[in-house]
């Protein structure tokens, strides 16, 4: 008694776009790393410009606010 020879099934995603998203996770294409120019920590590069990493945001972020609401109050 012989088996069936079963048919290769279909691929479900075509194979260049499983070749290109092969080639978005490569290492080569990660992000650029800087120093924050507050504390020395690593940081990646964000559209702000300014290379802070996330502790050194949000302190800065935090501040902001303390004076948005201690500005109403001297008026």
């Amino acid at each position: 008694m012989k088996r069936k020879i079963q048919a290769k099934p279909e691929p479900v995603v075509p194979a260049d776009l499983l070749e290109q998203a092969k080639k978005s996770v490569s290492p080569d294409r990660l992000k650029k790393v800087e120093k924050c120019s507050v504390c020395g920590a690593e940081t990646t590069v964000l559209a702000a410009g300014e290379p802070l990493c996330w502790v050194c945001r949000r302190l800065k972020i935090s501040a902001w606010r303390e004076i948005e609401q201690q500005m109403p109050m001297q008026e």
